[in-house]
């Protein structure tokens, strides 16, 4: 199939009937725009096409690809590791902000389906009144990110600490693949059934998810509900030590006893600190009150946290951030009573519980934490591990930053830690990256503008870039030789070369079957 840098005229004819023309978007700043992602800017796209469901969608794909496009799909924009920034010229995105819609919330059935542009943030708030709630919820960037990318990329977060990553709450799919046919996964498939169980033969189900497209676009998704867990408590603690940091955490996690559990080291903890506004702190009091039980739970809630205000955090070295949520008080009562001993044993210090009230309050606040305090980028880089691997992968992690301290040093580059917990047996280690540096357009449309407004600022600063290049890239090495997996593979993580050749051979055929022509997110997990 040949490949095309240019729309010829009936295929703009075509999609613009399909989709509306106000949906097919060819001016030079959408297509730059919708190109980048948080960290990449690069080629951008040759046209971003904006279907509003399923059929239109279906439409776009078969047209495209038979003409020669590569297709990217693009969900809320918050990843950072290129997954849809083209790599081709002539490339389509196709944002799917405009399927949005909550298709069905079951409550007999005990599932929902959403189109794939709705984000997490919407549907918290569309079950917020049924009592029910899926396992895993949302990341922290639910306000833009979407269920589709979510599971596109997989990710992490609310929930997560007891129901595992995004993909672990799916149940089925619509997908549409190259030639723009419809296929349907889980129980959803059978010929007379409904979404309400995964698996219906072969897990199709799993196929398509953490794929980043590559594989096929979803169009719709559907998600278990469980009943919404009513009793809470709030837990924080100090360590002095990373290793009693990390100890501590994976002790919490073997027990099964957080919803969330999340750490910062130092750096990155005043990063937090200095980065947040007094306008943001009013507006997360108001949260916590009103997430209180009730009006005495309300004011004696916000009074401790009013009270405590941000200096309990000077003095506070490695902080751990504990979220517990269970059926009744009790029983909530008990893990965080549970959390606590542990906690002490691996010398942590309680301390005021302000950040996890405040986080689980306001779960889908302003993205302005996507730059620095300053205006600096930011960009992380992640690896999910073992308990048994993760003090090692700390160490191996520090050792690196070592190695490179002149050069970081010489550009202002600097790094600190976020710790989290996936259900009994995962940890995950997220080393950041804050340097000067130009921001993109992604970063205009996404930071509130009150808060870009009081940014310092930076020039394009193309050497600090490079030298972040090279340390992300030799961390990218470092986690594989490791034995790192990753979420949000996209184009930067080494799932080709980190992947046994037997099972590379097995997906390369599945994507040779679904996209003979390589036009679904070229180079994508490294395929292609």
């Amino acid at each position: 199939m040949p490949e095309c840098d240019q729309l010829e005229g009936k295929t703009i004819e075509g999609i613009a009937n399909t989709v509306g023309s106000e949906n097919l978007l060819l001016d030079a700043y959408a297509c730059s725009f919708y190109a980048q992602d948080v960290y990449t800017k690069s080629l951008s796209a040759l046209a971003v096409v904006r279907p509003g469901n399923t059929k239109e969608l279906c439409a776009v794909v078969k047209s495209l690809t038979e003409a020669g496009h590569a297709v990217i799909p693009r969900g809320g924009g918050m990843s950072y590791t290129g997954g849809y920034v083209p790599v081709l010229k002539g490339s389509v995105i196709i944002d799917l902000g405009r399927m949005n819609k909550i298709i069905t919330i079951n409550k007999e059935d005990m599932y929902v389906t959403v189109e794939s542009g709705c984000t997490w943030k919407a549907l918290h708030e569309a079950l917020e009144k049924t009592g029910l709630r899926t396992p895993f919820w949302g990341t922290l960037s639910g306000i833009k990110a979407t269920v589709g990318g979510g599971l596109s990329q997989n990710s992490v977060f609310w929930g997560s600490g007891q129901f595992g990553s995004a993909v672990d709450s799916v149940i089925s799919l619509d997908v549409v693949l190259a030639d723009g046919s419809l296929v349907k996964t889980g129980s959803g498939a059978q010929i007379n059934g409904s979404p309400f169980f995964r698996h219906f033969g072969p897990d199709l189900t799993g196929l398509f998810t953490c794929d980043t497209g590559a594989l096929g676009f979803k169009a719709s998704v559907t998600l278990k509900l469980i009943p919404k867990l009513p009793a809470k408590q709030y837990v924080a603690f100090d360590f002095k030590t990373a290793a009693d940091t990390i100890s501590a955490m994976s002790d919490i996690a073997r027990m099964g006893l957080a919803m969330e559990c999340f750490g910062f080291d130092p750096f990155l903890q005043k990063q937090r600190m200095k980065r947040e506004s007094l306008v943001k702190d009013v507006k997360a009091l108001a949260g916590v009150m009103k997430t209180s039980g009730s009006v005495l739970g309300a004011l004696k809630d916000g009074a401790k946290v009013a009270l405590a205000g941000r200096g309990y955090m000077d003095n506070v070295d490695y902080s751990v951030q504990v979220i517990i949520e269970d059926r009744n008080q009790p029983a909530a009562d008990d893990r965080a009573k549970d959390v606590r001993s542990l906690g002490k044993k691996h010398n942590g210090i309680e301390i005021t519980n302000s950040i996890p009230k405040i986080a689980r309050a306001n779960p889908f606040g302003p993205l302005n934490s996507m730059l620095g305090p300053d205006g600096e980028r930011w960009a992380p880089v992640h690896g999910l591990f073992p308990h048994s691997k993760i003090q090692h992968a700390y160490e191996a992690v520090e050792a690196l930053f070592e190695k490179h301290a002149q050069v970081m040093d010489q550009y202002k580059i600097e790094t600190g830690y976020l710790f989290a917990l996936v259900a009994t047996n995962c940890f995950v280690l997220e080393p950041v990256f804050f340097w000067p540096d130009e921001i993109f357009e992604i970063h205009k449309q996404t930071v509130e503008p009150t808060h870009l407004s009081s940014l310092k600022g930076f020039p394009a600063n193309p050497d600090a870039r490079a030298a972040v290049d090279l340390i992300r890239a030799e961390m990218v090495q470092l986690f594989t030789a490791l034995g790192a997996v990753h979420l949000q593979i996209g184009k930067a993580y080494n799932y080709k070369e980190g992947i046994q050749p037997n099972s590379l051979r097995l997906v390369q055929s599945i994507k040779n079957a679904v996209d003979p022509h390589g036009k679904m997110n070229p180079q994508s997990l490294g395929l292609d």
